[in-house]
């Protein structure tokens, strides 16, 4: 048996209690994985964008946060109308970004710190700059049936419609019209993002071979992009044309936003999970070989049932970590401890049991902590992803508590910013303000670039609330962080039992235990002063001990709690040992 397997894996769930304990387990199962968008990292050449010589010169920060991995979004060559998730050539390093060489000289200083390096893969659409679609629309023989293509409607008086009601998810109709072809191709994301037509033998694989080539250049793993929208319908079981969808009858929605119809035929399609599995024996393959692990990684906006799915089912392997959007699709600023306690719990009671569960609260898609929530609770939700069982995830930039950007509607650059046609509203569905550059130091564009401006502008309140500042301060978001990374090295994070309770409305806590050595992790995530007791939890008593605290406490390392009377101030958040 491979040395990497997991020996004696355990788990179970029992009122409300989850274990999952270990004797051994593989590198990814409890690791701490760092989000990186390169374009807002580190800029190494002065051009205002971050590029990969950027990444590899940043490198030791990570060692240095406790990061095990990290994933980078795409990086290949891409025309960039939507910032490298409409690529061009798969097998290709996006020129500003750097070349194959820089590239090759991260992976090996990464692999040095012993950090692996994941890509991020979007295997539902290609540009319609790529040469397999150019090809496509010119009805090549080889390339013809490698897209979603359809006739529309022409009616009598000569207007041309697509050929049915389907919406894309950055507004208006997901279909477009090329005269060379005189049809329209499906784009489920933007009209420069042809999706590619999976019922064609010949284009899985094509991406079961992009997948080998990336994993035999030595990374370690893949994040397969927006898994869900891979299939539509078979249009055969529909006389020959794809059907409407429904709409789903919200107000206050226009006919050309993506809310308003019901995605029964562009999403979550059966097929998609073989293919999951398809994919993932790509994967054992190498690993097999190599006799180390090369994960998979899979992110499908969906009901928690069909994400879950993901995971694999019967003799089926599915994805190492299917991504999960509890903690960000399912919380906002009115959530309480209730709706903590049923986010976290919901996915370890769905999930297979000897499977692991992730946690993340932030991405590039995705408003920050601190703009989301408060910047009062960044520790908090740190201590939530560092410290729940299973694997975390961080994006760039939460470790320090970075907040939203403004970018002006004269500045934006994401294209579902920019398709809305709305200089007024465009802020409410933008992305750019979470993409805007990292916050290194006081400097000159935050210390992310010596250009004269940075692609997208840097963030208001950088001149205080950036890395230096924090690495040079005692009590600060960041050293918190690297507190939490070395907290969950201990063997009640990596392998201990857990259980949960919300307090009160306002205070949740949960319990991690492995042997005698125990610990609780307690929040209040209210603006009001509580007193709680601890001892709600089976064999919690006497005094507990300070192991970590959020910056708005008054409590330090090895200060002394009792069990049964706890006072929280607002926002504070602790990490608890018990004394034995």
């Amino acid at each position: 048996m491979l040395q990497f397997l997991v020996l004696g894996a355990v788990a179970t769930v029992i009122s409300g209690r989850y274990e999952n304990v270990n004797v051994k387990q593989d590198w990814w199962e409890t690791a701490v994985f760092y989000q990186i968008y390169p374009r807002s990292f580190m800029d190494s050449d002065g051009d205002g964008v971050g590029d990969i010589n950027g990444i590899t010169s940043r490198l030791e920060y990570l060692k240095e946060l406790g990061v095990e991995a990290t994933w980078l979004s795409p990086i290949f060559k891409s025309p960039m109308h939507d910032f490298g998730y409409d690529i061009s050539d798969y097998y290709s390093i996006q020129p500003e970004y750097g070349s194959m060489e820089d590239f090759e000289q991260l992976l090996k200083k990464a692999g040095e710190l012993n950090i692996k390096v994941i890509l991020d893969f979007v295997p539902n659409h290609s540009s319609n700059e790529s040469e397999w679609f150019v090809k496509s629309a010119s009805k090549d023989e080889y390339y013809s049936d490698w897209y979603i293509w359809e006739n529309g409607h022409l009616d009598s008086t000569g207007h041309r419609s697509p050929p049915n009601n389907w919406i894309s998810v950055f507004r208006k109709s997901a279909w477009t019209y090329v005269a060379s072809r005189d049809q329209y191709y499906l784009h489920q994301f933007g009209e420069s993002q042809p999706d590619f037509n999976y019922r064609n033998p010949v284009v899985v694989e094509e991406m079961k071979n992009v997948i080998k080539f990336w994993l035999e250049k030595g990374v370690a793993g893949m994040k397969l992009n927006s898994f869900n929208h891979i299939y539509e319908v078979d249009k055969d079981s529909y006389g020959g044309r794809y059907p409407n969808e429904p709409m789903t009858g919200k107000p206050g929605l226009k006919p050309e936003d993506y809310g308003y119809l019901e995605h029964i035929y562009t999403k979550d399609q059966e097929e998609t999970y073989d293919m999951v599995s398809q994919f993932r024996d790509v994967f054992d393959a190498i690993t097999i070989r190599d006799n180390l692990t090369r994960i998979m990684m899979t992110e499908a906006s969906t009901t928690i049932k069909n994400a879950v799915r993901y995971y694999g089912e019967g003799t089926h392997s599915g994805a190492h970590i299917p991504f999960n959007f509890g903690l960000i699709e399912d919380l906002d600023k009115d959530s309480d401890a209730r709706d903590m306690k049923y986010t976290i719990d919901r996915w370890l009671t769905y999930k297979p049991l000897r499977k692991q569960a992730n946690w993340m609260t932030g991405n590039h898609d995705t408003s920050r902590v601190a703009s989301r929530f408060r910047s009062e609770l960044v520790d908090a939700f740190n201590m939530l992803v560092l410290l729940l069982p299973g694997i975390a995830v961080t994006y760039m930039g939460e470790e320090i508590g970075m907040t939203n950007g403004f970018v002006p509607w004269s500045e934006t650059k994401d294209p579902q910013a920019c398709n809305t046609d709305d200089p007024v509203n465009f802020i409410e569905v933008s992305r750019d303000p979470v993409r805007t550059p990292f916050q290194w130091s006081n400097g000159k564009n935050a210390g992310f670039s010596h250009a004269d401006s940075s692609w997208l502008p840097v963030a208001e309140g950088f001149e205080h609330l950036n890395l230096a500042a924090q690495r040079s301060s005692i009590r600060s978001h960041y050293q918190v962080y690297r507190t939490l990374t070395n907290l969950r090295m201990r063997p009640a994070f990596k392998y201990g039992r857990y259980e949960s309770l919300a307090l009160n409305n306002d205070v949740f806590a949960f319990k991690r235990w492995y042997n005698d050595d125990t610990y609780v992790v307690v929040m209040n995530v209210g603006r009001t002063y509580h007193v709680v007791n601890l001892t709600a939890f089976d064999l919690i008593f006497g005094q507990l001990e300070v192991e970590a605290s959020s910056v708005v406490s008054s409590r330090t390392y090895s200060d002394n709690v009792q069990a049964n009377y706890l006072d929280l101030a607002a926002d504070e958040a602790l990490v608890l040992r018990m004394q034995v």
